[in-house]
């Protein structure tokens, strides 16, 4: 068995998804998104991601963790604020002492649902469906599901149980 902590970082919204990975099932634990208001100044947003995320660690103690990978942006300014919001979010991984994996995001929509291209709407419906939940996660939520599960593929933890 083996706990993974998926991530979408982003300043104002980064969602989170931890699975639990036991042969081939899989289940998870819990989901969601860390809100930060656009009244919030961005230093102020670096430490609540920060702080939720090393909480988030805390209770559910994962074995492992994987991130989206960097995206490019003709945008410096939305660069350097996705940069510093998934550095946050990055040293809390660390610092609990995690190995931490990178997944492009076409890479990460192409586990999900098979296609590369995939729009958020199929990818959380996806996540519903492979992970049995009773409501489509929203719509950063199903992205950091859907990269913890491509880690669990990748990976081979999600593999036929071993036979005596």
């Amino acid at each position: 068995m083996a706990v993974i902590f998926g991530l979408d970082p982003s300043l104002r919204s980064t969602g989170y998804g931890i699975i639990e990975v036991e042969g081939r099932q899989l289940r998870a634990l819990a989901y969601g998104v860390i809100k930060n208001p656009d009244k919030i100044i961005p230093s102020r947003c670096l430490v609540a991601i920060h702080q939720q995320v090393t909480d988030l660690l805390q209770q559910y103690k994962p074995d492992m963790a994987a991130v989206e990978g960097i995206i490019y942006l003709q945008n410096y300014q939305t660069a350097i604020t996705l940069g510093s919001a998934r550095g946050a979010a990055l040293l809390a991984l660390a610092e609990a002492g995690l190995p931490i994996y990178e997944y492009a995001p076409r890479r990460v929509k192409a586990a999900a649902t098979g296609r590369g291209g995939a729009q958020k709407a199929q990818v959380s419906f996806m996540m519903r469906a492979l992970l049995g939940l009773t409501e489509n996660p929203p719509p950063d939520a199903a992205d950091a599901l859907a990269i913890a599960l491509t880690h669990a593929q990748n990976t081979g933890l999600r593999s036929k149980p071993k036979e005596i």
